[in-house]
């Protein structure tokens, strides 16, 4: 199949392994990587031994002969090319040095991937996480203590773990078994025990071939965040300062060039955090609204005497600060995959349109090329499209090949998407028994 261009020539899709299509693209050509591969899940499906399932692995016992070899079941979703180093360094030869990789991955598998990538040549970046509350999931949060939620959330917002982007939502539901043995009421064992609340997005940079940041970007164009682009509307006025932040005094430092810590108004919106979540009621309650480390000093504050090695803080200085008030209005938000996301696709793990446009828009220089060597569904060409960038998806499956080419047909024309939506009605409200990304999610039967 040759490759196949839309919307007016800017995104083009090429059918195939994307090892051997990315053998074929030029080095240092593309200006993003924003893709969504294989999850490499066992799964225990009630769908096991369909058409496309992947073979059944019994061993010599035959106690795993239900267990599919992929996520669903799929063929696709078996095998470990996300965990090959080969994999993500093919990646690199293509990308621009200081070009981005934005990886969705699963929780099980997340340090698996992102130590291939990094073998790979790639310099990972910190945590962000999608967070969204489903209903169903409401027991979840409820079944843990005040003191747990707020560790929970606290963990989401203030930690850095290293190289994970994170989208944590609440609509998965867990696939555990009951212990049959007296005194073990209550207890569960399997490998997915615990209630799917978090899918983990691997941000990662290829070296700058330049001796700084913006020696490569006057270069090559890439390197750069696009933090106003994705800025968090606000109507707080927001401050800060021109000097280092107070710690650094407090800790024996002394103010950057002799400047003041002068306020200075802004109205063009929060920086964008590492935490991403759907904005509903259910979600913003559960983050922390009381002061804490992470709000503004006001400079009477009591200081915790026991502290060693700690200077100056019995007698703080009223802080500048940024003006966060520490709840989720600090974050931007997405909403889960809709019917109108899904166009009818029954791929499961389709991803937000919107998350991938505010993904798109903040690791890719106007203009760019977005490559995709997992594309499912085509959200990113979309996305791609919408934020006024080109994109090079590469798909293997021809069921997903059919679906990006309806996908990016309609996205040329909203009325007829609009139409073709209204007229499919709850069809398309979901990839059926999805456990963990549709918005109808299916309990678990074990």
């Amino acid at each position: 199949m040759k490759p196949k261009r839309f919307l007016d020539g800017r995104v083009t899709l090429r059918a195939g392994d994307c090892l051997k299509v990315l053998a074929q693209l030029p080095e240092n050509s593309v200006d993003a990587i924003v893709t969504d591969p294989p999850y490499h899940l066992t799964s225990i499906t009630e769908r096991f031994g369909a058409i496309g399932a992947a073979p059944a692995k019994s061993g010599k016992t035959g106690a795993f002969k239900r267990a599919g070899a992929g996520f669903m079941g799929k063929k696709w979703d078996g095998g470990d090319i996300a965990f090959r180093p080969g994999t993500w360094r093919a990646m690199l030869r293509v990308l621009k040095p200081g070009g981005y990789l934005v990886a969705f991955a699963s929780t099980k598998g997340f340090g698996r991937m992102q130590v291939a990538i990094e073998d790979a040549g790639f310099i990972s970046h910190p945590l962000t996480a999608f967070l969204t509350q489903h209903p169903d999931a409401q027991p979840f949060l409820e079944s843990l203590s005040d003191s747990q939620v707020s560790a929970f959330m606290q963990l989401l917002v203030h930690n850095d773990l290293g190289g994970m982007l994170g989208w944590v939502f609440g609509s998965g539901f867990p696939k555990a078994t009951r212990i049959a043995a007296p005194g073990y009421e209550g207890w569960r064992y399997g490998g997915q025990a615990l209630k799917p609340a978090i899918e983990p997005i691997y941000m990662g940079q290829k070296p700058f071939s330049e001796a700084n940041g913006t020696d490569n970007i006057l270069l090559w164009g890439t390197g750069g965040i696009n933090i106003d682009g994705c800025r968090v509307p606000t109507e707080e006025t927001l401050r800060g300062g021109a000097g280092k932040l107070w710690s650094h005094l407090r800790y024996g430092g002394e103010p950057q060039d002799n400047r003041a810590h002068a306020e200075t108004a802004s109205n063009l919106g929060r920086w964008p955090a590492n935490l991403i979540h759907d904005g509903s009621d259910s979600v913003v309650s559960n983050f922390p609204a009381t002061a804490g480390a992470f709000a503004p000093v006001t400079g009477d504050e009591p200081s915790n005497t026991s502290s060693k090695n700690v200077y100056q803080l019995r007698d703080r200085v009223p802080s500048v600060h940024h003006g966060d008030s520490g709840s989720a209005a600090r974050f931007f938000y997405s909403a889960k995959a809709t019917a109108e996301d899904r166009v009818g696709a029954k791929h499961p793990t389709v991803k937000p349109l919107g998350l991938k446009q505010y993904l798109c828009r903040m690791v890719t220089p106007p203009g760019g090329v977005i490559l995709d060597p997992f594309a499912g569904t085509g959200t990113t060409g979309e996305a791609a499209f919408r934020e006024g960038f080109r994109a090079v998806l590469i798909e293997r499956e021809p069921e997903y090949i059919a679906d990006i080419i309806r996908r990016l047909e309609l996205a040329a024309d909203p009325a007829k998407r609009a139409a073709v939506v209204a007229a499919a009605g709850e069809a398309l409200h979901g990839a059926e028994g999805t456990p963990l990304f549709s918005d109808t999610p299916k309990e678990a039967a074990e």
